[in-house]
């Protein structure tokens, strides 16, 4: 079975798994009587199922296996093919919507973005559903393309830490005689993967079910966490019945969005280190303390000098909503506390979205669900500034930490900042192409901030009034689309796939 799996390439594979998960919200529109959606789910489910089987007939023995390079590129094909596939149910299900919308959607959705074109209340439990299930089959193929893709081509943040040139391959493969086939590696991270990834999810799931929220509104927030996607249903976390024992749970579980070294299992046992001296992680907490705490001391020093009383409590609330919000953008989750605006009404200011926006930016982990620049690429350009302040004091040293933070802070700060440019450069051409189409500057900047580093709901607090993605015309979607696809897989990576070996040096 296992061989002949390997023999499908990889895109036909995805889309019969696309097929498969679309049971899933038919098996609960039947369950709650709406035979409606349930034959919608049902007939879109046989139909992707059944194409991809017929193409699997056509396509197996006629392709070698497949190198690294061409896996990268059956990866850049699925995000631009599959969502067209997944808004097959969206338009059977979902009553007058477009393609373009429901295409939307499915973008949003597997890029791990959440953003939506639809009100919350006019899509049924089921859709949302599909909305938080293709969310988190997208999570699963970011962490499998991170693991057995990405990583062996150095790119996706492992060009940071090895520093080496992002498309060249690792120093192993090129040393054994025959390195291990990428399409058997493939297969085997996979079934590695799937088990803890749908564990963490389970577990969430059942947490929040016994702190109270209702069981498809917290199966639909285990996978927006777990996924980074968040994707909410009718019922936003805020209003959840977990409320803040359930905000506390998923706080926890942001740890796997900001360092690839919680998940366990995945990483061999020489390649192993503590997570607790995981330096993502110390930069994370560094980050998550220093913008609470200059948060909260704004809110409190305004408070005071405006003479407005505050208790021990309000002050409690309003610090751990600016934690446990700061946190998610961070990961580029984008839940928001039930805590959120107690700073508010306490101080009566509120908090820019410029600060949102700078935590999307930032990003969680390497090889993780998160976008953004990615923590790992900031602290390199930080050892780095830490080395050049030694190097004029001490011009002949030669850097403490060994080699690996030697190289951290000379090859990988390089490769860090040209990945910084190219950020900025999409952002840049982004924020252009939103300005010529007629979006106002503001927005243009959220949007496009929101896009590439996927976190969707700054939309609604990057600005002072939420900009509905519904209301925006459907070139500016397309573009939108294009920079959510870029961010999810990232220019450098597309950039190895275009240009020519030899230019790559």
């Amino acid at each position: 079975m296992r061989d002949r799996l390997a023999q499908v390439p990889l895109l036909v594979v995805l889309l019969g798994l696309c097929g498969a998960l679309a049971l899933l919200p038919a098996a609960h529109a039947f369950a709650v009587d709406d035979d409606r959606i349930a034959r919608g789910f049902l007939y879109s489910a046989l139909i992707l199922i059944l194409v991809a089987v017929m193409l699997a007939i056509v396509t197996a023995g006629r392709q070698g296996r497949a190198n690294a390079r061409g896996l990268l590129a059956a990866l850049v094909g699925s995000y631009a093919l599959l969502p067209l596939a997944l808004a097959l149910p969206m338009l059977e299900t979902v009553p007058d919507t477009r393609l373009a919308n429901a295409w939307f959607e499915m973008v949003s959705a597997f890029t791990l973005t959440g953003a939506t074109a639809y009100p919350a209340e006019r899509l049924a439990p089921s859709i949302h559903l599909w909305r938080a299930l293709v969310g988190w089959f997208g999570g699963f193929v970011t962490l499998l393309a991170a693991t057995a893709i990405l990583a062996p081509l150095n790119l996706g943040g492992a060009e940071v830490a090895t520093g080496r040139v992002p498309g060249r391959g690792t120093v192993g493969a090129a040393l054994i005689g025959r390195a291990e086939d990428p399409t058997d590696r493939l297969i085997r991270i996979a079934l590695r993967i799937l088990p803890i990834y749908a564990g963490l999810t389970f577990l969430l799931w059942l947490g929040l079910l016994i702190l109270g929220e209702r069981g498809i509104t917290a199966l639909i927030h285990a996978m927006g966490t777990l996924s980074t996607s968040g994707i909410s249903g009718q019922i936003p976390l805020a209003e959840a019945g977990a409320s803040l024992p359930g905000e506390f749970l998923i706080f926890g579980f942001f740890v796997f969005a900001v360092t690839r070294r919680a998940l366990p299992g995945l990483h061999p046992a020489r390649n192993r280190t503590a997570l607790l001296s995981d330096p993502e992680l110390h930069l994370a907490a560094l980050i998550l303390l220093s913008i609470t705490a200059l948060l909260f001391l704004r809110h409190f020093f305004v408070a005071e000098a405006a003479g407005l009383a505050g208790d021990l409590v309000e002050g409690l609330a309003s610090l751990w909503g600016i934690l446990f919000t700061a946190a998610s953008f961070l990961t580029t989750t984008g839940y928001v506390s039930s805590h959120w605006l107690t700073g508010a009404s306490w101080s009566g200011v509120g908090t820019s979205g410029m600060v949102l926006m700078g935590l999307a930016i930032f990003g969680g982990g390497t090889a993780t669900t998160a976008g953004g620049v990615k923590l790992l690429r900031v602290y390199a350009l930080l050892r780095h500034g830490e080395r050049e302040l030694e190097r004029v004091i001490h011009p002949s040293s030669i850097g403490r930490g060994g080699s690996e933070r030697r190289r951290l802070a000379s090859e990988g700060a390089q490769i860090a900042w040209v990945f910084f440019m190219l950020f900025g450069i999409s952002i840049a051409a982004t924020v252009g192409l939103l300005s010529i189409l007629g979006v106002t500057f503001e927005s243009a900047l959220v949007l496009a901030i929101a896009a590439l580093t996927n976190t969707g709901p700054l939309a609604d607090l990057g600005t002072a009034q939420p900009i509905a993605f519904g209301a925006l015309s459907d070139t500016v979607k397309a573009v939108l689309a294009l920079a959510m696809v870029v961010g999810r897989l990232e220019l450098l990576a597309l950039l190895v796939l275009i240009l020519p070996a030899g230019r790559r040096d």
